[in-house]
């Protein structure tokens, strides 16, 4: 395993609305839009297809000089009116996207356009919302007496479910010598969220096994317009980049996870009602909150961890299972929150992951007044009603924060030193030192999600000496196959 020593360097977290009290120059922010319509789609193109979404990024960062740059963001015409973003592309600019005193996030969950409200029963969902607007705070309490109420469920649970997962992946394994990771990574992870948030495994409702399907439908329905499916490029683009994809396709699909949920969640919409939200709104943002944010998250994050591990090879692979099998057999056998805390090493290569493939790699914001931003080399002037864009691995590979940006370094976040750069892993649409409230944009599960991607961590090195992986790609991360599961032999 490659160690390097944590490198942290100092720079100003809060920039002065002044530019000239810290000597950075005050610059143009360079870039352009191009021909109006023609500008955005060659950008469009470019993005998905000519380019490819990082070397868009770098190539502008080249050209121009500067990691904050004026760009056109998909989709564009027809389906964003206006795509024109300032891109933030490098640690110091980013956090602004955090700071709701100075940028408004309302309807901008998904970037310069937004889904249909038909595709969530008609309701703007709580991801669409401004901490400024009266539901947002009632919504996210909701979540965070979700998460409390089903706190004692999550550790046996997932133990269950993930059991489940590692011998279908061993039965395949045996079977047919290789096993895909992608489908029984998602039945576990929706087993597991219904079992946790709401004691009803899904497979003995009127779902059954359809619940994985179902979801990739409906979340490819509001993501159309910022994905690419691997289609013929032009054909691709017309039908998933220029016009909406038809809400009424995926009505029923969408209303059979509703009654589950409607179902499900009883005791949750009885709690929602003596907050003062409707039932039907309720169970609309818990589906939207299971399904499209925490399912999602792990459908994606999972095979990333997998990944990342994986290929670091199997010295690194012996020392988790060391670290992991010693904490849990000096706790008395079991695991728990005070058992995860002492496994540093497993805890730093979860933040790894996060930092080098973030879940969700965009955060857009919109300013609510000019203010001035701050790369490392010069401020901006931004002007309000500007809609600000961060690409987050370029931020969370901040060459000028992190050494080796590109390479998974597991132990990058062990010791003193190496915690000081958690507060650059920003996957939660905050840093990681920072906690959600009412009154922010940061993911109400944060503390849930990082809690599941270690006890992953735990029940793979828990069960297995070492695992070796094929890696492909698909649509939202990476696909995986399992070539080789080695029992834990010590």
């Amino acid at each position: 395993m490659a160690s390097h020593p944590a490198t942290v360097r100092p720079i100003n977290d809060s920039p002065s609305e002044k530019p000239g009290e810290n000597q950075l120059p005050l610059k143009k922010i360079p870039g352009d839009y191009g021909i109006p319509f023609i500008g955005a789609i060659k950008d469009r193109l470019d993005y998905f297809y000519n380019q490819g979404r990082d070397e868009f990024f770098k190539s502008k960062i080249q050209k121009y000089q500067s990691t904050v740059v004026r760009t056109n963001m998909p989709p564009g015409p027809f389906i964003a009116s206006n795509p024109k973003v300032i891109a933030l592309l490098d640690a110091k600019s980013f956090p602004v996207l955090f700071d709701v005193s100075k940028v408004e996030k309302k309807d901008l969950f998904t970037g310069t356009y937004m889904p249909s409200t038909s595709l969530t029963g008609g309701y703007r969902i709580l991801s669409y919302l401004d901490p400024s607007e009266p539901k947002h705070a009632q919504l996210k309490q909701l979540l965070f007496f979700l998460l409390k109420s089903s706190s004692d469920r999550v550790f046996p649970e997932f133990e269950i479910c993930y059991t489940e997962l590692f011998e279908t992946l061993e039965k395949e394994l045996a079977a047919k010598g290789k096993s895909s990771f992608t489908s029984p990574n998602e039945q576990a992870a929706f087993n597991f969220l219904g079992q946790a948030y709401f004691s009803s495994n899904p497979t003995y409702t009127e779902l059954g096994v359809d619940g994985p399907t179902l979801i990739g439908k409906w979340v490819l329905f509001n993501l159309a317009p910022v994905l690419s499916l691997g289609l013929p490029k032009y054909l691709e683009d017309l039908l998933l980049h220029t016009f909406r994809l038809p809400a009424f396709v995926i009505k029923k699909d969408y209303n059979r996870l509703y009654d589950f949920f409607y179902q499900a969640a009883a005791s949750v919409l009885d709690e929602a009602e003596k907050m003062g939200i409707s039932r039907e709104e309720a169970c609309h943002n818990l589906l939207f909150a299971t399904c499209f944010n925490t399912f999602g998250g792990i459908k994606i994050f999972f095979p990333s961890v997998l990944k990342w591990i994986g290929q670091a090879g199997e010295k690194l692979h012996t020392k988790l299972a060391q670290e992991i099998r010693s904490v849990i057999q000096s706790n008395g056998g079991k695991l728990s929150l005070a058992a995860l805390e002492q496994m540093p090493l497993m805890k730093s290569v979860v933040y790894e992951a996060l930092r080098i493939e973030p879940p969700v790699p965009a955060q857009y914001a919109k300013a609510k007044k000019d203010f001035v931003i701050e790369s490392h080399d010069a401020s901006f002037q931004v002007k309000k009603g500007e809609m600000l864009y961060g690409y987050q691995p370029f931020a969370t590979k901040d060459p000028q924060i992190f050494e080796s940006p590109e390479e998974f370094v597991p132990d990058r976040f062990v010791g003193a030193e190496g915690e000081k750069l958690l507060k650059y892993v920003f996957w939660s649409n905050g840093p990681e030192t920072e906690n959600p409230t009412v009154g922010n944009k940061q993911c109400a599960g944060k503390e849930f999600v990082v809690l599941i991607s270690r006890l992953f961590v735990v029940h793979l090195f828990k069960r297995y000496d070492t695992f070796g992986i094929e890696v492909g790609t698909s649509t939202l991360g990476a696909a995986i196959t399992i070539t080789s599961l080695k029992a834990a032999s010590f």
